[in-house]
Order: C-alpha cells, then structure tokens, then sequence
C-alpha cells in the first residue's frame, strides 16, 4: 500500500470514527419502560418520547395533582404550612402506602405535605384533600377540572392518591410531564421536600405519642447526583412508574416511565433517559432586564409610556447549533393610541438563529395612560407655553 493510500484511508477511518461517536452520543437510550417522555422544564420542549400519549394507569404519580393542588391554595393566603389537618375514618382506612395515621389526628399541612411527597402516604393525601375540599370526591373534580385546564387531554382522575384500579383512572406519560412541569414551575418549593430521603414526623394521639420514619420512595436520590424529585407509583395494575426530575448545569429535566417491569428498571429507565438529555441539551437564556425605549401614545394624558418584557426567553437547543449567534430585534410600532393599560399588549422581542425565528417574547406597556381630554390638552398647552 503506498503512502498517500495510506493517508487516505487513516483520513476515512478517522472520520467514520468520529460520525459513529457523534451518532452514539446522540442515540436514544434503551428504555425498558413501554410509555415514557423526557422533557425539558423551562421551555416545555420534549427530548424524545415513546408511546407518550398512550393511556395508562399511573397508580401513585396521581398525588402530583394533588400537590400541585395543595400548593396552588397556599400560595392564596387561605392556609399555611402551619394549618392543622385532621385525620377522618375515611383517610385512615386507606391501604397501600401509608404513614398510619390514627382518627381525629392533627398534623400540620406541612408534615401532610412531607408524608405525601417523601413516603407517598394515601392516608396523608385523603386527608389533605379533605382539608381542602371537604371531602375526597370534590377534590378530585378538582384535579380533574385542573387536568383540563391544564391541557392534560387524555387523563381522569378518580381518587387523590392513585391507589384505585378503576379503568376510568388513567393518564399518560405526557400528560404527567404536562403536571410535574406546573408544579416545579409555579411551586419550586416543592422540592424543599422531594428532596428528602429520610425524616421522622411525630404520632400524637389517644394512645400516645409516637415517632415514625419516613423514608423516600424515590430511590433516585441516592442512585443520581442531580435528582430534585418528583414521585414514583406502583401498582398490579400499573407496574412501575416514576416521574423523576433533576437539575445540571441550569437545565430542569422531567423523565416520565410508566409500565415498567419492576422496581430497579424505573429507575435506570430515567437515569437512562435524564443522561441522554444532558448529553444532547444546551439551553439559551436571556432574562430580558436590558432597558427598553419610551414609546409615543397619541391622544393620551401621557405623552409617553414605560415598556417591560413580559417574561424571560429560553430556547433548548438539541442539534449542536450554536447559540451564541442568537439575535433579538425589538419590534415596536412609532406610536401607541390611548387608552392603554399597565400589561396590554404592544409589540414583542424576537428571536432568530441562523435567519430562522425560534421564539419570540411579548413586550408589554408598563404604565396606565387614559385617554386625554378637553382638559387635559389645556393643559398640555399651559404647560408648553410655561416652558416657551
């Protein structure tokens, strides 16, 4: 073989080598799990997925909805963490995971909360849902009038905890991701508590005080470095599920499993799945706190409005591109008529990467101006004729 065959072939090795490491770096991991979605917090925007929208029983992941519930009434200021809530007959009659409370128990919301989301205790989710709706069965038309609001298009809830093997209790693993986001979006507190993997809370009933551990059942925190949550579930029915989240490098996860076969293949199904998404993830952020111009307002009391952002951007990119070259164009119109209120709308902040459009943010008035008057240009003109 003479020399420059030789180069050519080291070239064409070489290369091969590198395509094949590019496409393996990139490939979707092996899930055992038949039903799963891997998506992206901030952005809502979904990695890879399979069977995603296919219905399912989701067994304890149920009780997402129902802390998105409880935390969605504290953040109104009617209750707190410290709200006594009473255990009923009904609460503790529950079966599966629980963390035995006794009738006529009182225990904070926020040990309620911690039974929930770290030992995944039925009887503590029957007993919040009570405190908060009077009863379980108005709880859940709750979560189900939440589900639709929500856009969660192919669940039904029909208890809080998941515990049921009705065929009319059913969700799928997009539509679970569709309720982690909003619950780690809206109440980050959550995590305070997802994040615990062993605690003990305090029995205090007619037959004495008692103390009992509780004990995470999401096994992740112990098994992957960035876990922050979320809830696991398991029944005959729906075998084994998990909605897992995690947090690296400023980029949120959501890995959602649902059917798989035991207890160890759920969570290298997600481990599986959240390495993948990290391998193949770069996020674009701008929090938009960069000042932007006054704009015109013709026939208003003000000659001139404030302008905000409405909201941060950020664009989760899984292609490699680079994102440096990200441009915004401010688009505004040269006036604005009154009346104009504080939030309407008035023109937008757009984003562009290699000439295509990949999102855009709304830029909103920040002031209210009213419609001026005979009055008011009275004295517009005493006041232009005071500064002549």
């Amino acid at each position: 073989m003479n020399k420059t065959l030789k180069v050519i072939l080291c070239y064409v090795i070489s290369v091969t080598f590198l395509f094949t490491n590019v496409l393996t770096v990139k490939a979707v991991p092996s899930v055992e799990a038949p039903s799963y979605i891997l998506m992206e917090a901030s952005t809502g925007k979904v990695i890879c997925e399979e069977n995603a929208t296919e219905r399912r029983s989701p067994a304890s992941i149920t009780k997402i909805m129902t802390l998105l519930l409880i935390f969605e009434h504290l953040n109104t200021g009617r209750i707190n963490l410290n709200s006594d809530v009473i255990t009923s007959a009904y609460a503790k009659s529950m079966g599966g995971s629980q963390v035995f409370l006794e009738e006529g128990e009182v225990q904070t919301l926020e040990t309620i909360i911690k039974c929930i989301a770290v030992a995944s205790g039925n009887d503590a989710s029957v007993a919040a849902a009570e405190f908060i709706a009077g009863s379980e069965e108005e709880f859940v038309k709750m979560m189900n009038d939440k589900a639709a609001e929500l856009g969660m298009n192919d669940t039904h809830f029909e208890d809080c905890c998941g515990l049921t093997d009705s065929d009319n209790h059913y969700t799928t693993a997009k539509d679970v991701a569709i309720m982690s986001r909003e619950l780690i979006i809206r109440y980050p507190e959550v995590f305070n508590y997802t994040k615990i993997w062993m605690e003990d809370i305090t029995h205090v009933t007619n037959q004495g005080t008692s103390n009992f551990t509780l004990s995470s059942t999401n096994k992740l925190l112990k098994m992957y470095e960035w876990t922050t949550g979320l809830k696991t579930g398991s029944t005959s029915k729906a075998l084994y599920c998990l909605s897992a989240t995690a947090s690296k490098d400023n980029i949120d996860l959501i890995a959602v499993v649902m059917g798989s076969p035991n207890n160890k293949v759920r969570f290298q199904d997600a481990m599986a799945l959240l390495n993948y998404g990290y391998s193949v993830s770069a996020l674009y952020e701008d929090e938009n706190k960069d000042t932007l111009p006054m704009i015109p307002v013709k026939g208003g009391v003000e000659d001139e409005a404030s302008l905000i952002y409405k909201e941060p951007f950020r664009y989760l990119d899984i292609e490699g591109k680079n994102l440096s070259v990200i441009e915004k164009t401010i688009s505004l119109p040269p006036e604005i008529q009154a009346p104009i209120s504080r939030g309407d709308p008035v023109g937008e902040a757009v984003y562009t990467l290699d000439g295509q459009r990949i999102g855009s943010v709304s830029i909103l008035s920040d002031v209210t101006i009213e419609k001026a008057g005979y009055k008011d240009y009275v004295i517009k003109v005493w006041k232009l004729f005071l500064q002549l």
